[in-house]
């Protein structure tokens, strides 16, 4: 339900635009002057905001210079029955959506209420494509014939017209996101917003924000009202990834909204309800969080209502062929190459690997051959330097230069290009990059800043 703030100094102007507004299914607050429509608004997040321009004190005017600053979102329609023309350039060019007369027609301020609803949902459905298609750049589809991942597919088909939650479990690159958008997009909630959270990438302060949302000056940076993501997806579905990294804080607020559908923005006073299916996910041993006490018992049952495991790829090698083929066809049309397909010999040695980064590694060993090879089929040959990893040992063999060295600054550079290598194989999830470098996470976010090491570090 969309929410309106009318603000009239003229008690009927506001008696008669709530009563329709609300004929009309909107959720209506009112204002009778400036500064009270402004306390209001630092409360809570409109869609729309309708003023008279005309009134004591504060003018609309200023009701709208407010609600950009505040919340730049919301969308202003000014009513006045001053139709000069300054007024109205004045007002649109402050941020105005539109303006109306009075008298005015009510199917004519219907109709603008409309339009500029509509505008501000199209606004917000674009910002979601945005962030899904960015969501989508890592692999298309799971594909599979084997048992398991058939079972996998079985279950989906069954709960995804549920309402219950799910909670998918596997190791990292085993596809959960894929798994959450089939059941989301196999569902009754399909035309409504699939929103995916990386709980890993953001510290607790920032999540927090991300999640539930804030009002202005709640803390430094929150210069205007946000809404969080349960918001956002409020009618669809919410895919928390990585639930097990969060802290113990955010987990009593999303246990809050797994009970009462309902929950609270930063520095807010207002309950805000939703209606969100959650999907979350996580590649750690749950039952062992909650017996070492880093995961709450309570949210965990709660999540896990249908609880679906995805197979590591070793556990699944017959699928190995048809995941190979649909990356080399993804990555030699993206590259330009007429490449016709594998050997027998290469997909005996893809069968062989170890895997440990699951379909997410199998996808990078294809586009890294695709980028390389010059021939039209891949062979072993092509593969083996994927797959030939020196020793530690090895890896320290460097010769010492006649002239001699700075080791320092060696030393100093390789850690710097090590740090950016974990995070790259690892996606910038920090933890991930930590684990893989062997390193205690406080430590690695010290080296992280020591040496400014940031995405725009990539080559």
């Amino acid at each position: 339900m969309e929410k309106i703030l009318v603000v009239d100094d003229e008690k009927s102007m506001r008696d008669f635009l709530g009563l329709v507004l609300k004929k009309e299914g909107y959720f209506v607050a009112v204002a009778s002057e400036g500064e009270e429509a402004i306390k209001v608004l630092q409360k809570d997040i409109f869609d729309l905001v309708i003023t008279d321009v005309k009134m004591p004190k504060l003018s609309g005017i200023d009701v709208l210079k407010a609600v950009k600053e505040t919340a730049s979102e919301t969308l202003v329609i000014m009513i006045t029955a001053f139709a000069s023309a300054e007024t109205a350039i004045e007002a649109l060019k402050e941020g105005a959506y539109d303006y109306i007369t009075k008298p005015f027609q009510i199917d004519e301020v219907k109709l603008i209420i409309r339009n500029a609803l509509e505008k501000r949902r199209l606004r917000a459905e674009n910002l979601l494509l945005r962030r899904e298609l960015k969501g989508l750049a890592t692999f298309e589809n799971i594909i599979g014939k084997s048992e398991k991942i058939q079972k996998v597919f079985e279950t989906v088909r069954k709960v995804a017209d549920t309402t219950s939650n799910v909670l998918i479990l596997g190791e990292s690159g085993t596809g959960k996101e894929l798994i959450a958008r089939a059941i989301h997009f196999d569902s009754r909630r399909k035309d409504k917003p699939f929103v995916t959270v990386n709980c890993s990438a953001l510290p607790e302060t920032l999540l927090e924000s991300e999640l539930f949302g804030h009002m202005k000056g709640s803390f430094t940076g929150a210069i205007s009202n946000k809404e969080g993501l349960f918001e956002v997806a409020n009618g669809g579905t919410i895919f928390l990834d990585e639930i097990g990294e969060t802290s113990p804080a955010i987990q009593v607020k999303l246990l809050r909204v797994l009970q009462e559908k309902e929950f609270r923005r930063i520095g807010g006073t207002k309950d805000v309800r939703v209606d969100v299916r959650i999907i979350a996910a996580t590649n750690k041993d749950l039952d062992r969080a909650v017996a070492e006490g880093t995961f709450r018992e309570d949210l965990y049952y709660r999540l896990d209502v249908i609880p679906i495991h995805l197979p590591p790829l070793r556990e699944r090698l017959e699928d190995i062929p048809l995941l190979a083929q649909h990356f080399l066809s993804k990555f030699s049309q993206t590259a330009g190459k007429n490449i016709k397909g594998i050997t027998p010999e290469a997909i005996q040695l893809l069968k062989s690997q170890e895997w440990r980064g699951n379909v997410r590694e199998l996808e990078n060993v294809i586009e890294r051959v695709i980028a390389f090879i010059t021939g039209d089929m891949i062979d072993s040959e092509d593969l083996r330097g994927c797959f030939q990893k020196p020793s530690q040992k090895d890896a320290w063999a460097l010769p010492l230069p006649e002239e001699g060295l700075n080791l320092e600054e060696l030393l100093n550079r390789l850690e710097g290009e090590f740090l950016l290598k974990a995070l790259e194989r690892t996606r910038w999830v920090k933890k991930e990059a930590a684990k893989l470098l062997q390193m205690d996470f406080r430590a690695f976010r010290y080296r992280l800043a020591k040496h400014k090491v940031t995405p725009q570090n990539k080559t």
